[in-house]
């Protein structure tokens, strides 16, 4: 009886680990580890070794809590490349604390307070001729397009990022990885 219930308990360990790699493998990997669509935007991207930074200025922000939250969320989601990418010392002067607010428009200007898939933004682009305004939760206009087979958008200052991962489902939205941080106007 006892071996029984060993050989009972390792194929039902063997089924479970197999149904959470098959869950996760409906989603890319990002940043060399899996995503879940039974997590947050938040749980998952602390995973992310490409998303270091991100995770370090959502939570300078005081922003985990709600995106944490019940969403729907839409995250462009930049890379460590793409914060690296900014001027000297822009990163660093952002994650100070007297700068909070500064950082909270930046981090905003790059969710959306929906569930957007990269079909349904790319129908939105050809609907709208070829070009379609996103709405942030920051108060920031982006502007979607396609160029190549992949969804660009550019921000106020004229800034131009490609989504190079899309479709990263999540619990409470979805994550869509880019490559140039979106900046507000001013």
């Amino acid at each position: 009886m006892l071996k029984t219930t060993f050989r009972t308990a390792a194929l039902l360990s063997a089924v479970i680990g197999a149904g959470a790699v098959a869950y996760a493998s409906s989603n890319p990997e990002v940043g060399g580890a899996p995503m879940y669509d039974n997590k947050t935007i938040v749980e998952n991207a602390v995973n992310s070794k490409d998303h270091t930074t991100l995770v370090a200025a959502v939570k300078a922000a005081g922003l985990v809590d709600t995106l944490n939250g019940a969403g729907p969320f839409t995250v462009f989601a930049p890379t460590n490349e793409a914060f690296a990418a900014l001027p000297a010392g822009t990163v660093d002067t952002l994650l100070k604390p007297e700068n909070t607010d500064q950082l909270v428009k930046v981090l905003t200007c790059h969710v959306v307070a929906a569930d957007a898939l990269s079909a349904a933004i790319d129908k939105m682009i050809k609907d709208d001729g070829g070009s379609h305004d996103v709405k942030t939760v920051g108060g920031c206009t982006l502007k979607a397009t396609e160029m190549g087979g992949k969804i660009q958008l550019t921000d106020e200052t004229g800034g131009t990022a490609t989504v190079t991962i899309a479709d990263v489902k999540q619990k409470n939205g979805v994550i869509h990885v880019i490559d140039k941080v979106l900046l507000p106007k001013g």
